[in-house]
Order: structure tokens, then C-alpha cells, then sequence
């Protein structure tokens, strides 16, 4: 996404920060044994609880 739009250095140094340490607790959580739909249901979860709050 941080390639489509012009984003200042302060938001494209947070984006890769957040990017970094979702894939650290994603490595994480597969080292740990969780099943991929569970960590991928996480992810989905929480994608659609910030979504409702964006909208609401």
C-alpha cells in the first residue's frame, strides 16, 4: 500500500514498523503450533472490529 500513495516518512516508518511485527507474531504463532486458520481468523477478526470502528 505504502507504494500507491505518498505517505510522509513518519507514517511509511510506522506502516513498516506494523508490518515487521505482525509477521513476528505471525512466525511466532506458527512456532508456537497454532493452525494457520486460527491465526488467520485472528487477523480477519480483528480486521473487521477496526473496520466497524472506522465506520461507526
Amino acid at each position: 500500500m505504502h507504494h500507491a500513495l505518498s505517505l510522509g516518512p513518519e507514517i511509511n516508518t510506522a506502516l513498516i514498523d506494523l508490518d515487521n511485527a505482525i509477521a513476528k507474531a505471525v512466525d511466532a504463532a506458527k512456532a508456537a503450533g497454532l493452525p494457520q486458520g486460527l491465526i488467520v481468523a485472528e487477523l480477519h477478526g480483528h480486521a473487521h472490529a477496526q473496520t466497524h470502528i472506522m465506520v461507526s
